[in-house]
């Protein structure tokens, strides 16, 4: 379900075990997508009205995307890299990560899987599925795993810097269950094309979560784009 009241800049939500995502800021509304696209016949408007309700629906429907990358997002990210990396793929935008390199963190956080997302894969390659194992055992035995290995990667990382290796060798130790930390700004079109992708049924359950949270966020800010988007199959544009 989408939310109907803005969320003030800087809000964080959390998501996963110790993830977040927080709006920064934004530029532009429906409107501009409005105004961006009647450009060309020297039109402006400062309100949403029915016929413009109609051209962003046009504008959708027939994929005519550039007047949507006249509205802008700026988010702060707190995800597992293993989640990160698939993110980074959605090129037409704009990253700048933490870098351990030349930071080093008080505290490291991990990756911790709650028992619904424990899960097997069901087919062969490019046609399976996922099924929830529900065995409480293999939970444990999961969350006992992923836990020695963190743990054991951490000592060995802090220990490393106390022993004056380079940061950015002593970093390699680290597992991708790790959490890192990143600054998207993306336009509205390449956002768009990123929620057809990710908050989807077969996308990965993890970046799901970000992209259902992500939806919700921007909703208020471009409602009709938003509702147009549903409406044409949340097809990119």
């Amino acid at each position: 379900m989408l939310l109907s009241l803005r969320m003030a800049k800087g809000t964080e939500i959390e998501v996963l075990n110790a993830g977040s995502v927080k709006l920064l800021d934004h530029f532009g509304s429906d409107v501009d997508v409005v105004n961006s696209a009647r450009v060309s016949f020297a039109s402006y408007q400062t309100e949403m009205d029915d016929r413009a309700k109609g051209l962003i629906n046009f504008l959708i429907k027939n994929k005519h995307a550039t007047p949507f990358e006249h509205v802008t997002f700026k988010f702060y990210i707190k995800c597992p890299i293993f989640v990160a990396r698939e993110w980074f793929r959605h090129r037409w935008s704009s990253f700048n990560e933490m870098s351990m390199r030349y930071y080093v963190p008080e505290k490291i956080d991990f990756f911790y899987p709650t028992q619904e997302a424990i899960r097997k894969q069901v087919g062969k390659p490019g046609s399976y599925t996922f099924e929830q194992i529900e065995d409480v055992a293999v939970f444990d035995f999961v969350t006992d795993s992923l836990e020695k290995v963190y743990k054991e990667a951490e000592s060995a990382y802090y220990n490393m810097i106390e022993s004056g290796i380079a940061k950015e060798v002593a970093r390699s130790v680290l597992p991708v269950g790790q959490y890192t930390e990143f600054i998207w700004t993306v336009n509205l079109r390449s956002l768009l094309n990123f929620l057809s992708l990710r908050n989807e049924e077969n996308a990965q359950k993890e970046i799901r979560q970000y992209a259902e949270v992500i939806e919700n966020v921007i909703y208020p800010y471009v409602p009709e784009t938003m509702n147009c988007f549903e409406a044409n199959n949340r097809e990119a544009i």
